[in-house]
């Protein structure tokens, strides 16, 4: 019988040496290098996602990584990273990641508040190998992802935290990290935040690139949620070059009776792939995944998320903004899966994008899978221009085209903002999108004459 084996990209050659010489050297040992390799087994036996699964369709990392970066080995710090931490402003917890190594000496780990643990995942795997290994397991419905097989293949460090049942935080969360850029090279990371029973948090994720070389990107951050648990989740991918490749990945596992509250913001993203697994674990839970892309020139942003659920009586709410301008491209896949037993789910997907001139593109593919009959769900989607109408009833009033321009694209994203319910990171969610439309040929700052 013949024997098919599929040809291998130079990409993915040059992966499978870094890892045969380098899988030694990553952390965790025991259950943890298992899962290491079987990780990388599978990635091998699927390769890059490519356009031929339907999932990556629209997103061909096995053309965009023609080769693979070197793996960071040791995180540089130029005076660029000094900058940006001297710079970060939001109030609250700070954990920071450089290169995808946790640094400790950047981040506040002295007298955290009572119920907070955290701890770099290296820290982690060497004093609880097994169990964190088992967090690594991918949800049912991301078992075939080739990048996250490469996730857990390959990750160096990331930040584990935890919050213990019922404690209730007033500042936010803050996971800064920030790739050094000083030259082409691959970050690997994952985060784990675990929140108990009962608990209240709000948790900011900043991913940056301060330097001028791109980079390869795989990071997932994994929430564990309790009973009763109420969390709300900003990630903000912003300042990246046109030529960083990234794949950001989100795992939630929802308890019942809790709450999930996620804003998604991609601003000068490079290409950018961010995917979504939440599961709904336990009944009378509610979640919702909301985002803003602004793009630009070839930037490239793909949102495809999956909602599992895998209770009954959930509620969950997805709203996604893109604006696109030059020759810039967006995609939203978005899927709700209502499994048999799953009755009295309540599900809602959109998706609105506005495109502001003819080389910009936009895919939409929402989808739903429903095996349960007492259910209540509907998705939409929408592709536009800015509204003339809205343009014309703002210049009739005096403003000039440029400015009434940004406060029709201020007003249309600001639906979403909103919802950050943190003043401060609300506030700075806000200037970058202010600074986007800034930047736009001939568009004034808003608020100016």
């Amino acid at each position: 019988m013949a024997i098919i084996t599929p040809l291998k990209t130079a990409a993915e050659q040059q992966l499978a040496e870094q890892f045969a010489s380098i899988k030694a050297e990553l952390p965790g040992a025991g259950a943890m290098r298992k899962v290491r390799e079987d990780a990388f087994a599978g990635f091998e036996a699927k390769g890059l996602p490519h356009r031929r699964l339907e999932s990556w369709r629209y997103t061909d990392l096995r053309n965009l990584m023609r080769e693979a970066m070197p793996l960071v080995r040791r995180p540089a710090r130029p005076q660029a990273i000094a900058d940006r931490l001297a710079l970060q402003t939001i109030a609250g917890r700070r954990f920071v990641t450089i290169d995808g190594i946790f640094s400790a000496a950047d981040s506040d780990l002295q007298g955290l508040p009572a119920g907070i643990t955290a701890r770099s995942l290296a820290e982690a795997l060497t004093e609880a190998p097994d169990e964190i290994a088992a967090a690594f397991a991918p949800p049912e419905v991301a078992r075939d992802d080739s990048a996250l097989m490469l996730n857990a293949a390959f990750a160096q460090d990331g930040v584990v935290i935890e919050v213990a049942d019922g404690t209730e935080l007033s500042q936010p969360l803050v996971l800064l990290a920030l790739g050094s850029g000083t030259s082409e090279a691959s970050i690997v990371s994952r985060s784990l935040v675990r929140i108990g029973a009962g608990a209240k948090v709000t948790v900011v994720e900043l991913q940056e690139n301060v330097g001028p070389a791109p980079v390869q990107v795989n990071h997932a951050t994994s929430f564990v949620i309790g009973e009763g648990a109420e969390v709300e989740h900003v990630r903000m991918v912003t300042r990246q070059r046109a030529e960083t490749v990234q794949v950001q990945s989100l795992l939630v596992e929802l308890g019942g009776h809790a709450s999930f509250d996620s804003v998604a913001v991609a601003v000068n993203c490079g290409v950018l792939r961010q995917q979504s697994f939440l599961r709904y674990g336990g009944e009378h839970s509610r979640a919702g995944l909301r985002g803003i892309n602004l793009l630009r020139k070839q930037e490239h942003s793909d949102v495809t998320l999956v909602m599992d659920h895998a209770a009954a009586h959930g509620e969950s709410r997805e709203l996604f903004k893109t604006i696109i301008e030059g020759e810039g491209t967006g995609i939203f896949q978005g899927k709700v899966i209502v499994r048999q037993h799953s009755q009295k789910t309540d599900g809602g997907m959109k998706s609105h994008a506005l495109l502001l001139n003819d080389g910009a593109t936009m895919f939409n593919k929402p989808e739903l899978e429903i095996f349960a009959d007492d259910v209540v769900c509907g998705h939409g989607a929408t592709v536009a221009q800015i509204d003339a109408e809205q343009l014309f009833y703002l210049m009739a009033r005096g403003l000039p085209r440029p400015q009434a321009e940004a406060l029709v694209l201020a007003a249309f994203v600001g639906e979403v903002s909103d919802m950050v319910s943190d003043e401060g990171v609300r506030e700075i969610v806000g200037r970058e999108i202010d600074c986007w439309l800034g930047q736009r040929e001939g568009a004034p700052k808003l608020g100016a004459a």
